[in-house]
């Protein structure tokens, strides 16, 4: 699982600051999270192939959020791109991309699917074999959403040398890591756990940009692997953070311990501040485990 923050600042974007965008590879599947001004130029910047994308989640409808989005859209047009395209947001994001589409004749050349969500409750918005994504429920100035991916449970993995050791044929390979005990010529009955090891426990990431404090949410996101919170101002500028219905970095890190997250990514610094090691320092008197998002940054998770 690698996370690419590809932008993480509030409001507008600057000569060397990028709004919210970020792109998670999990499972082998790229998912793009959030596609503010500028998203597509960090995708270039980061090496990503465009093709691969094939999931956009939308958090809300203000700018700083999905600017780029009708932006990458003509440029899969451009590109001859043939894979389908899910968006997933809030209720209105089909009426503004297809209104640009239309007035500007710009029809795209791929399946465009819109995905929009109304829901005030955590709901299932995509699945496959591997991963599922659900909905974080936030609290903002506009109906808003962060999103939570899992990891599903793999099959188990094959002991190689326990298999050789009983000489079983490979034909039965694919029902031992599905969790089934073997019967041998002899009768004698192998059982799987002597067969395989236990998969990799699943792991998780939360998204939660824009929000005010909101306790609501540390039942959806408890012991998520990694969580992404915003902390748009530090904790001197509290009121101007509950006025905005943002979080300072003390409340996104006392989220990420009650939740009981392992990691905490702090981001969507408003650019007031001359250096984001503040929020740092701010969030490490409540919760030890803290990183920095910063655009171009890559975490392995």
């Amino acid at each position: 699982m690698k996370l690419t923050i590809l932008g993480c600042y509030a409001a507008t974007p600057r000569t060397l600051t990028n709004p919210t965008s970020q792109l998670l590879e999990i499972k082998n599947r790229l998912f793009l999270i959030d596609c503010g001004e500028g998203t597509q130029v960090q995708l270039r910047k980061n090496k990503i192939k465009f093709s691969k994308i094939n999931q956009v989640f939308i958090s809300h409808l203000h700018g700083d959020h999905f600017y780029g989005l009708i932006g990458l859209i003509s440029t899969f047009s451009l590109l001859n791109r043939n894979n389908d395209l899910h968006i997933y947001g809030p209720k209105g994001i089909r009426e503004i991309i297809m209104l640009q589409l239309r007035l500007s004749n710009s029809w795209p050349n791929f399946g465009l699917h819109f995905h929009e969500l109304t829901s005030n409750q955590s709901e299932l918005v995509y699945e496959d074999e591997k991963v599922m994504v659900k909905t974080i429920p936030l609290k903002h100035r506009v109906y808003t959403n962060g999103f939570l991916f899992q990891e599903k449970i793999d099959k188990r993995k094959l002991n190689v040398e326990a298999v050789q050791k009983y000489q079983i044929e490979k034909c039965y390979y694919q029902n031992i890591k599905n969790g089934k005990d073997i019967l041998l010529d002899d009768g004698t009955l192998v059982n799987n756990a002597e067969l395989t090891f236990d998969p990799e426990s699943p792991r998780s990431y939360a998204f939660c940009s824009d929000t005010a404090y909101n306790e609501a949410i540390i039942p959806i996101i408890e012991k998520a692997d990694v969580l992404y919170h915003e902390s748009t101002f530090l904790k001197s500028e509290e009121n101007l953070a509950a006025k905005t219905m943002h979080c300072t970095a003390i409340e996104a890190a006392t989220i990420a311990d009650k939740a009981q997250v392992k990691k905490l990514i702090l981001g969507h610094y408003s650019t007031r501040y001359d250096t984001i090691n503040r929020f740092k320092e701010e969030a490490e008197t409540v919760f030890p485990n803290v990183l920095l998002a910063d655009d171009g940054i890559s975490f392995d998770l």
